[in-house]
């Protein structure tokens, strides 16, 4: 060291020997910074090789938050350099600086690491089975909580506040704010639920039956849900809302149901029992149709225009569109067998029936100057 001050000193004189000492630092700091880089870009690229969800959240959180902290270190001492070369009041400023950016720059990478791993728990790519995105997102919103506030109260002691005394105070205040907030205490605590019963998670379809609310879930937050309806229109609801309403979820639905009813006509009531059985036969041998739930096919009633009959039975899928397109070739099945049996599907009718009208008095008689 005491060689390099002198080749300094050689270059710049005594005078200005602090000039090039700061020059110099600055000038390693850049290069440890570089350096650094290519480090942890190599190790971005051998992480990528590995399915670990933990060294590629590393790898992605580190920088630039660890270049920064080089930076930081470097600047603050060229400037305490700098000022005990100009006789400053800088050392304790320097210091203050560096300790709170030290504070600032960890919370930094720790929150990085957490938004990195709550991203990689519910790709597919780190994780053979994903977790599921609600209870993660919660993990998460509750990690990342607890490091801002703790980095909080690391700064407020610090620069020496007494964290004791805020607790004391946010304690005596906690009353009063319950009650100046309480809706907002009522969704937060709402949200709590959604994560403890889990009702629903993220990408669900819900609706309730209590209030106009249907479509695909799209975030659950702390005070707030977002639903998108299936018009596109993103829905907002409190958390609140869901204490007090009952919610529906399809999307946990083990089947979905087809539920018609066919009429015939009248004067085809000889076909009745034969279609009926054949319907029963042809649902219980369709590929897309569990047998193992209720399948009913019955002659109903004697509606005004027809016999109906009605089927009651359940898809093995869920999923909507494939519902649709099964239920509909149920039923050009069923029209098909009514046409085998050379019976037709009733439409409405009306048939009036009209008495035989009198004949008019006298009308067979004949008029007097014809006689």
């Amino acid at each position: 060291m005491d060689s390099i001050k002198a080749f300094l000193r050689s270059l710049v004189g005594d005078g200005r020997v602090w000039i090039a000492e700061v020059f110099l630092i600055v000038l390693l700091t850049a290069f440890a910074a570089w350096i650094l880089g290519i480090f942890i870009n190599r190790l971005k690229k051998r992480a990528e090789r590995t399915v670990n969800p933990w060294d590629d959240a590393l790898t992605a959180s580190i920088n630039p938050p660890a270049s920064l902290v080089i930076w930081l270190v470097g600047l603050t001492l060229a400037a305490a350099r700098a000022g005990r070369a100009t006789e400053a009041e800088i050392y304790g400023f320097v210091t203050n600086l560096r300790e709170t950016g030290f504070i600032i720059l960890l919370t930094w990478f720790a929150m990085r690491f957490a938004n990195a791993v709550e991203s990689n728990l519910v790709d597919p790519r780190y994780m053979s089975k994903p977790l599921d995105a609600t209870t993660v997102r919660a993990m998460g919103k509750l990690v990342k909580a607890s490091i801002l506030i703790t980095a909080a109260m690391v700064v407020m002691q610090h620069f020496g506040y007494s964290i004791s005394g805020v607790l004391a105070f946010g304690g005596i205040g906690g009353l009063a704010i319950g009650f100046a907030a309480k809706d907002m205490l009522a969704n937060f605590f709402g949200g709590l639920m959604i994560y403890l019963d889990r009702p629903f998670k993220v990408g669900d379809w819900v609706r309730s039956p209590d209030k106009e609310i249907e479509g695909t879930v799209e975030d659950i937050g702390w005070r707030l849900t977002r639903i998108r309806t299936f018009d596109k229109r993103p829905l907002y609801i409190p958390n609140g809302v869901f204490t007090q309403v009952s919610v529906e979820n399809p999307s946990r639905m083990l089947n979905r149901r087809i539920y018609e009813t066919i009429g015939i006509r009248y004067e085809d009531a000889q076909h009745m029992a034969a279609i009926v059985s054949d319907v029963k036969k042809m649902l219980q041998s369709h590929p897309e149709i569990d047998t193992n739930q209720t399948l009913i096919v019955n002659f109903n009633s004697f509606a005004p225009s027809s016999l109906d009959f009605f089927i009651y039975t359940f898809t093995k899928t869920t999923d909507w569109v494939r519902y649709h397109e099964i239920k509909q070739d149920v039923l050009l099945k069923v029209l098909e067998i009514v046409e085998d049996h050379g019976a037709s599907c009733a439409f409405p009718t009306s048939t009036l029936h009209i008495a035989e009208l009198p004949e008019p008095q006298g009308a067979g008689m004949q008029p007097a100057g014809d006689r």
